[in-house]
């Protein structure tokens, strides 16, 4: 549904060029939630504002449901009025909002629709609709001022749906909310993801919401994407960053007598007594050092850091226990570099 080849992005200012995007290569899947993650000035935001060409790249291509956006944006009144279309079906979520304060929440919705050129009839039918939809109805006579930042969020969001897009982008829809107020705003974009078949790309630098209700996810590095993939593959990769940020589980790791592993759990796996069962299978005492579940994109998933008495080679036969469990293992520290050591020997 979006795909982005080789985007790059440079700014000169000043006689000098920073770079924003170096080249990115990204694929959002029809119908997912795509989280991209990162810190400030990892390019997070240059690139959703390239995805709707509201930048344009220095190089590299965007395509949004089958069309070249990039090859819209030439000169001429043709190119704009293409250009012009095709953003009408793309939605965009602003961090802070973005509302006329001197127009009704109803008016602010009906915004866009006045832009296409929509009669005033069916703006208002339409805008009271989605008003309804976002659970704002009782809300169209009001103007923003008068509205919490929540519902704000909720009126920036239809005003987005006006155009009845296929996608939706939030640039930091959340990061000005609190808690409570952003999981409500977050389970209303995955409500409409399912209800209306939306396609939603966001940009965030919080880790809970990739694990509240991103499918897919991309690590953003100093305009580069480091990292990506669905968030059960980047659970099962041993070494991802992603997967580490997602479910810090802590715990010493260095002790050479000692055997320290992080064991994944996916679906069913989460709720079966494995650590014991291993316990008992070996007689062996198996010490946990730390542990997170939570659910991840309506999976139940934990990650657990145990150690285990002896060397790496002493516990070949435990830890193929749990991968027969259907469990990921990543040795870490000082049993990981037992391991290269063992198969080195090997060779």
């Amino acid at each position: 549904m979006i795909t982005t080849s080789g985007l790059t992005k440079v700014y000169r200012s000043r006689g000098r060029e920073v770079t924003a995007l170096d080249g990115v290569d990204l694929h959002v899947r029809e119908g997912e939630v795509y989280g991209v993650i990162g810190q400030s000035g990892a390019g997070k935001s240059s690139l959703i504002r390239c995805v709707n060409l509201l930048e344009r790249p220095t190089a590299g291509t965007v395509t949004v449901a089958g069309q070249d956006l990039t090859a819209l944006a030439g000169r001429g009144p043709r190119a704009g009025r293409d250009l012009r279309a095709a953003r009408s079906r793309i939605g965009m979520v602003f961090q802070h909002f973005n509302l006329v304060s001197s127009r009704t929440v109803q008016d602010n919705v009906e915004l866009p629709l006045e832009i296409l050129g929509t009669s005033g009839k069916e703006r208002s039918r339409k805008a009271l609709a989605l008003l309804d939809l976002v659970g704002l109805a009782d809300k169209a006579k009001s103007y923003p001022a008068q509205l919490s930042g929540g519902q704000k969020q909720r009126v920036g969001i239809a005003r987005a749906l006006a155009g009845d897009p296929k996608v939706l982008l939030s640039d930091e829809a959340t990061s000005a909310l609190d808690p409570e107020t952003t999981r409500s705003i977050l389970q209303l974009l995955r409500d409409l993801n399912r209800q209306l078949g939306l396609t939603v790309l966001l940009i965030t630098h919080e880790m809970d919401v990739v694990k509240s209700v991103c499918d897919s996810a991309a690590l953003m590095e100093n305009g580069r994407i480091v990292e990506s993939g669905t968030v059960s593959d980047l659970l099962a990769t041993p070494g991802s960053e992603l997967a580490a940020a997602l479910f810090p589980v802590g715990g010493d790791a260095s002790a050479e007598d000692r055997t320290v592993i992080d064991v994944t759990f996916h679906g069913d796996a989460a709720t079966r007594p494995v650590i014991s069962q291993l316990s008992r299978t070996y007689n062996i005492d198996i010490s946990i050092l730390g542990a997170a579940m939570d659910t991840v994109a309506g999976r139940q998933v934990g990650r657990m850091r145990i150690e285990l008495p002896g060397r790496y080679e002493d516990n070949v036969v435990p830890i193929g226990f749990l991968r027969e469990q259907g469990l990921q293992i990543e040795l870490v520290g000082a049993a990981a570099e037992a391991r290269v050591l063992v198969k080195d020997g090997a060779k």
